[in-house]
C-alpha cells in the first residue's frame, strides 16, 4: 500500500486541502492520504490554534465521503509540539507494510534541512514536494537520490486564514469548505 501523509494545522480543513491532496493521490498514484492535524505546529506558536479535538472532528467530516482518504489524530492524542519524524516513526509502525509518501509544498522544502532530524524524515518516506505559486524548485535536496518528487499541483486561492476572517467579519464561506465543515464552524461558534 502506498500512502501519502499530509500534515498541516487543517484549522479549519478546505476545499483547497481536499482538491490538492486528491490531486497528488492521482498523480503519484497512491492508495490512502492520510491527514495528520498537528497538536502545536513549531512554526505557528504565534496564534490560537482551534483545538485539535475540533480540528479532527472537522477533517472527518470533510473527507467523510471519499474512501482514499483518512484522518490520524496521532499528534493531537500526543500532544505538544508536533515533528514530523515521530509522526511518520509512528505510521511507519502502524502500516508497517506501506510504502510512505511526506507530501510537502515547496515553500517548507526550502527550511526542510532546518527541520528536526530531517534524515530520519527521508529514511522513513519519500517526499512529494508540492508546487506553489512564487517558489521555484532549487538544490534544497539534491544529495538526496531518488527520494523527492515533484507534483504540479491546481493553485486554489483558498487559505485558512481568509476561512477565518470571513467568519469573523459574518461573511459566507461557503463552496471554501464543505457543508457539513461550514456547519461544525457555526454550530460550536468558531473563529468567531
Amino acid at each position: 500500500m502506498r500512502i501519502g501523509v499530509f500534515g498541516g494545522t487543517f484549522d479549519p480543513p478546505h476545499v483547497g486541502h481536499l482538491i490538492v491532496a486528491e490531486h497528488v493521490r492521482e498523480a503519484v498514484k497512491l492508495d490512502r492520504i492520510l491527514f495528520v492535524p498537528t497538536a502545536t505546529p513549531p512554526h505557528k506558536r504565534d496564534r490560537a490554534i482551534t483545538p485539535g479535538e475540533r480540528r479532527v472532528a472537522m477533517l472527518r467530516l470533510a473527507i467523510a465521503r471519499h474512501d482514499p482518504f483518512a484522518v490520524s489524530d496521532v499528534e493531537v492524542r500526543r500532544g505538544g509540539v508536533s515533528f514530523t519524524a515521530d509522526t511518520l516513526e509512528e505510521v511507519k509502525h502502524q502500516h508497517p507494510s506501506a510504502e510512505l509518501f511526506f507530501l510537502l509544498g515547496m515553500d517548507n522544502l526550502i527550511e526542510f534541512r532546518t527541520w528536526k532530524d530531517p534524515e530520519r524524515i527521508l529514511r522513513l518516506a519519500r517526499l512529494v514536494v508540492m508546487t506553489r505559486p512564487g517558489f521555484v524548485a532549487g538544490n534544497e535536496l539534491e544529495n538526496v537520490a531518488g527520494g523527492v518528487e515533484y507534483c504540479a499541483v491546481p493553485q486554489i486561492g483558498v487559505s485558512g486564514s481568509d476561512i477565518r476572517t470571513r467568519v469573523r467579519d459574518g461573511k459566507s464561506i461557503a463552496f471554501l469548505v464543505t457543508p457539513e465543515v461550514r456547519r461544525f464552524i457555526e454550530s460550536h461558534g468558531l473563529y468567531r
